[in-house]
């Protein structure tokens, strides 16, 4: 497959090859959904937390006798019923993590990324590198690549200035291809990569995926080969 690669001026100057590997993968909705669940469980810090009965101060004396004074019958001040009493089946400190299989990551990520070519979303531009840090030069190239939506910025190492002239702008984030998760790729629109983004892309996800690959794991596909 052949992409155009666009100058910082909006100009198309040649035109490059990719892995159809990684930029043409069928979609697979549910490894992608089960990926962006993932990476969102594992955000969570999980320390919500809730004293029982057990745990809230107060004395666990017996607030008065049992019969014969008109009132319902009651025990300790510190039962959920009372206001400052503790939680029924409140929330404790727990952990959300969830495990899935590297080759199941990295086939979502391919989803994705294929997802953005076939839809036409993906921009790869020549080099993306500023002097200095100015919001002003962001918006232009993005005016000249012809973004006009949410957009993810990704290129081939950190790069300070870049990160810094569009954290202003409110639609656009910029990381490094080493980071690309699916819940960035999911969140916005277009995607504008360098000329060393998709080869850094290529590096990471492409090894090993000629005899079969990461599909051989997934049920009901069977690896092309040896079965």
């Amino acid at each position: 497959m052949q992409v155009p690669v666009y100058s910082l001026s909006g100009e198309i100057v040649r035109h490059i090859e990719i892995s159809d590997r990684i930029f043409a993968e069928p979609f697979n909705e549910a490894v992608v959904h089960q990926a962006m669940v993932r990476q969102q469980a594992n955000a969570r810090q999980g320390t919500a937390s809730a004293k029982t009965r057990g745990e809230v101060a107060g004395s666990s004396r017996k607030l008065y006798r049992q019969k014969h004074t008109g009132y319902a019958r009651a025990g300790s001040r510190r039962s959920p019923l009372r206001r400052g009493g503790g939680v029924v089946f409140g929330p404790q400190p727990r952990s959300y993590q969830q495990a899935m299989p590297k080759k199941m990551r990295r086939l979502a990520l391919r989803c994705l990324l294929s997802a953005k070519v076939k839809d036409g979303e993906l921009k790869v531009i020549e080099e993306l590198k500023f002097g200095e840090p100015k919001t002003k030069e962001m918006v232009r190239v993005l005016e000249v690549l012809g973004v006009e939506t949410s957009a993810l910025i990704v290129t081939g190492e950190a790069e300070v200035n870049v990160a810094k002239s569009a954290r202003n702008l409110p639609l656009v984030k910029t990381l490094p291809a080493g980071i690309l998760n699916v819940v960035d790729l999911l969140s916005y629109r277009a995607l504008v990569m360098t000329e060393s983004a998709v080869r850094k892309a290529e590096e990471l996800w492409d090894s090993g995926l000629a005899q079969g690959g990461d599909r051989a794991l997934l049920p009901g596909v069977v690896p092309s080969g040896n079965n």
